[in-house]
């Protein structure tokens, strides 16, 4: 089992044609796709999105990335996707998961790591920006 962040957002949607093979099965790449949506919905809770991280002159690379593929999802299913905060002072970590919204059923996990590189010299931070860490701990004050 995953660990659980600190800090939660799900999504939920239903598989579209354009996201599946002859198959009726969702394209493994997409996958990745439901990954981001879902830290989309997680970064707006934090209330510091992407626009925001690039406001404040950061952009946030993904440097990492893992999937692990249990059941494939299919055209006209319904899945949740779920976004964990893990790390975020030094490296912003989040962990996935998705299920069958009907059944529960665990679907596919998988983990992102992104660093924060300031804009302005392409510097990669050794610890995350201020900016932040501070939105985090606001959330979960």
């Amino acid at each position: 089992m995953r660990k659980e962040g600190v800090l939660q957002a799900e999504i939920e949607l239903v598989v579209p044609f354009f996201d599946v093979d002859m198959m009726e099965v969702v394209w493994h790449g997409h996958y990745v796709k439901y990954f981001e949506e879902a830290r989309c919905a997680l970064l707006d809770k934090l209330g510091h999105n992407y626009r925001q991280m690039r406001d404040a002159g950061y952009a946030w690379p993904i440097i990492d990335l893992q999937v692990r593929y249990i059941r494939g999802a299919q055209f006209g299913q319904r899945i949740r996707v779920r976004a964990d905060l893990v790390e975020w002072e030094n490296r912003l970590k989040i962990n996935y998961l998705i299920t069958d919204v009907e059944s529960g059923e665990r679907m596919t996990r998988g983990s992102s790591v992104q660093v924060a590189v300031e804009i302005a010299t392409r510097e990669m931070l050794l610890a995350s920006p201020k900016v932040f860490v501070e939105a985090v701990e606001r959330v979960l004050a």
